[in-house]
């Protein structure tokens, strides 16, 4: 394998500048979230008060496993699915 020297970057003023802007422009947009993620915690919490907070973890586990994609399937606890397919 043949060795090459490192690569020298340069870095410009342009460079800084349309990174200072993407930078703001992220920060507004995850203040802009937050505000309606505060928003929509402040509502649900009320549901949940509403609703005595019953459940609470299992309507977690559930709302993180829909936004994740998580779909569980349960095996049932039956002697062939616990031992396979065994044959003598």
């Amino acid at each position: 394998m043949l060795r090459r020297k490192p690569t020298r970057l340069e870095l410009k003023l342009d460079d800084t500048e349309e990174f200072e802007s993407v930078k703001k422009e992220l920060e507004s947009r995850k203040k802009q979230r937050d505000d309606v993620d505060v928003v929509g915690v402040a509502t649900s919490s009320d549901m949940v008060g509403a609703s005595g907070g019953t459940g609470d973890g299992k309507t977690r586990e559930l709302m993180i496993n829909e936004r994740i994609g998580y779909k569980p399937h349960p095996k049932p606890n039956t002697l062939p699915s616990l031992f396979g397919n065994l044959q003598f």
